[in-house]
């Protein structure tokens, strides 16, 4: 079987032009036939290099019984980050704003015919595990608010607009930010850090730059050691979890192409 995805040029949207789901390209077609069958929609946005993306490929989205659940409830889209990262800013803002500031990849997310978003997250498991819902579960509980709440899902998704065009018009940062934030973020990384196995939050975790390069600022003006444990900490972890360049040493790669030492927070820009 071939979907909407198999004239694509991306090779992310082409790895899932064989899936059972009836993906569309985001674009005209795929908003005039969520509008015209009055069916939410099933955002997947996800990159070829992602782990987690092929993951749920593999676990759901090559799945029969899953691809017919979504066949049948939702118009499915699928996104390329790196293709339209204009989308992925947008939408990750709303994962965010549901999920108390964690975003990543593969980002689900559902809206209403509209276009409004609505409910979101990352990575579905195909069986509850580890306190996450299943893919399942998350569909049939979107299926019914939609159903049953529809106007308060459509208030829900007009106020997560309205935040993300207020987060849009902030000014930018000063250059350099102050102790008083970096105390700030500090703390509030405290409260997630995972000594165990490093990093923030709750499973599936992604590589934080952001993170990292805040503490070890805030680590050179406080001298707090908290915050450089949190940061040496997890990249320990990292690299023995194989996260590290092999040819090149450090870590670089894996953090996008933004490595501690190219962060806007660099000891040498404080």
């Amino acid at each position: 079987m071939s979907n909407r995805l198999a004239a694509e040029t991306s090779p992310y949207l082409l790895q899932h032009a064989h899936n059972p789901v009836d993906w569309y390209p985001w674009g005209p077609e795929a908003l005039e036939r969520a509008a015209e069958w009055d069916r939410p929609i099933l955002l997947s946005v996800g990159y070829s290099a992602c782990h987690w993306c092929h993951v749920m490929e593999r676990e759901s989205f090559e799945d029969p019984a899953t691809a017919e659940v979504m066949n049948k409830l939702f118009v499915n889209i699928k996104v390329d980050r790196e293709e339209r990262p204009d989308l992925d800013e947008i939408y990750m803002k709303a994962v965010q704003a549901f999920s108390r500031g964690h975003g990543g990849w593969p980002m689900t997310v559902f809206m209403t015919p509209g276009g409004l978003p609505f409910f979101g997250g990352t990575y579905f498991p195909p069986e509850p595990r580890q306190g996450m819902p299943s893919f399942a579960q998350v569909m049939a509980h979107v299926d019914r608010i939609w159903r049953e709440h529809r106007t308060e899902v459509e208030g829900v998704g007009k106020d997560v607009v309205s935040h993300i065009e207020a987060l849009s018009r902030l000014p930018a940062p000063a250059p350099g930010p102050g102790q008083d934030w970096l105390e700030t973020a500090a703390r509030s990384f405290a409260q997630e850090f995972d000594p165990a196995w490093g990093g923030f939050g709750p499973q599936p975790k992604f590589p934080p730059h952001g993170a990292l390069a805040a503490l070890l600022a805030h680590h050179r003006l406080s001298g707090d050691e908290r915050s450089l444990v949190m940061a040496t900490e997890t990249l320990d972890k990292m690299s023995l979890g194989g996260m590290h360049d092999l040819a090149g040493g450090g870590l670089r790669p894996v953090l996008g192409g933004q490595g501690v030492a190219d962060s806007p927070l660099r000891e040498d820009a404080l």
